[in-house]
């Protein structure tokens, strides 16, 4: 069997000798320390990118991937609007909304709220509202009954359920008689939603299309218009496209806008993360210059030996590099194996693990996600375990560059 002469004594030196346990313990220790930092790195981003894969579709179960507005905050001809786009490949369903603000009221209690008119019939077409229900249906809501659907937490503050009364007022006035007041408005709860996420459990109503024109005094403007996409990543593309093709007259945005900042910031967590854990990584490749100085100076000898026999400079580099990269390899198969199976299985183990010690690491009481989601994706395996491997050669360049200046009458003299 051929096997080239640096690739025999490579592999050759990195068997323990009776001499050398100390140099094997250490190289040892680096290939579990890399392991154990690509399988930390594999599992953390995988985790961190189920909770962004959480929170941008519980985000996008209520805001819509791309939307249409008025120049002048209105949309008079939203249904031509709504056939125009609806002829796009790339566009699952569209469907008209009125966004508003006021203030719900419930005996004393007081409530700001984010106002949303909407037709139930076609809501489905663009959000997921209808399948987050806890209490009733979005078809409660019907035109001149006046009902409203809130969220959760809104419905807990205010302190109502099914069938009660709410007050609703919004920043409007009306002149009467006694002078200047305030636009109120009873609506009766036709249903209770829970998103999970606070900030629309909290503050978010739900109104029939025509109830909003009419309180809003808006006859038969929009907002604007709301898109659901196949592809929700081509959102900004499309919007720019649509832009240019109603030629300015009107607006258009998307999702990555209206929550830049929010996934700007997950995205800033994932990197800095990545960097941090990668540090483990770094301090364990690196732990094999160590090791493979140890092993020059303990071989020098045989390096002269091997010098004298004619073999070259680079040929000695080459063999204390095959020996780093063997303890690379190894160390990156392990940790990638490992990252894998504990990625796929995060979901299984957490709960397991808090049953196992009755302890909750997320709880219900405090957090909306009570459950680690994992989503692993095979271009981050392959980049860490690419990583991580290359941290390995350039942690091996020095040690054998040192190994391969070794002059053999120096190393020999006191032999």
């Amino acid at each position: 069997m051929f096997r080239p002469l640096e690739l025999f004594i490579g592999l050759r030196y990195t068997r323990a000798k009776r001499r050398n346990h100390f140099i094997s313990f250490i190289s040892l220790i680096s290939m579990l320390g890399i392991a154990l930092g690509v399988t930390a790195l594999i599992t953390v981003l995988s985790v961190m990118n189920g909770f962004e894969k959480e929170l941008r579709e519980r985000i996008l179960g209520v805001v819509a991937h791309v939307t249409i507005l008025g120049e002048n905050g209105g949309l008079h001809d939203w249904p031509a609007v709504a056939a125009a786009v609806s002829g796009n490949k790339d566009v699952l369903g569209a469907a008209p909304y009125i966004h508003a603000e006021g203030m719900l009221t419930q005996g004393s209690s007081v409530s700001g709220t984010v106002i949303r008119g909407i037709l139930p019939a076609e809501e489905s077409k663009v959000s997921q509202l209808g399948t987050k229900m806890l209490q009733g249906n979005l078809d409660n809501l019907h035109a001149g009954e006046y009902g409203i659907v809130i969220g959760s937490e809104l419905a807990f503050t205010l302190g109502v359920d099914m069938g009660d009364k709410v007050t609703l007022t919004v920043p409007q006035a009306s002149v009467t008689p006694v002078g200047i007041l305030p636009r109120l408005k009873r609506f009766t709860v036709v249903g209770v939603f829970e998103i999970g996420m606070y900030e629309y459990d909290s503050a978010f109503v739900l109104l029939h299309l025509d109830d909003a024109q009419r309180l809003f005094r808006m006859q038969d403007t929009v907002t604007g218009v709301r898109l659901k996409l196949d592809d929700l990543f081509l959102a900004p593309q499309l919007a720019r496209e649509l832009q240019q093709e109603f030629s300015g007259r009107y607006l258009t945005s998307d999702w990555t806008r209206q929550h830049a900042n929010f996934f700007r910031a997950v995205q800033m967590e994932k990197t800095v993360m990545f960097v941090i854990l990668l540090l483990i990584v770094a301090v364990a490749a690196f732990n094999i210059v160590s090791t493979l100085v140890m092993m020059v100076t303990d071989k020098h000898s045989d390096i002269a030996i091997l010098r004298t026999l004619g073999i070259s400079p680079g040929s000695v580099m080459t063999i204390f590099m095959v020996q780093g990269c063997v303890i690379g390899i190894v160390g990156t198969l392990l940790g990638t194996i490992g990252g894998i199976m504990l990625a796929l299985n995060v979901e299984t183990l957490v709960p397991a693990i808090e049953q196992f010690f009755g302890i909750k690491f997320l709880a219900a009481d405090v957090y909306y996600i009570t459950e680690l989601p994992s989503d692993m994706r095979w271009s981050d395996v392959l980049k860490i375990s690419s990583i991580a491997f290359l941290l390995t050669v350039i942690a091996t360049v020095y040690p054998a560059w040192r190994g391969a200046r070794t002059q053999p009458a120096e190393a020999l003299r006191y032999e």
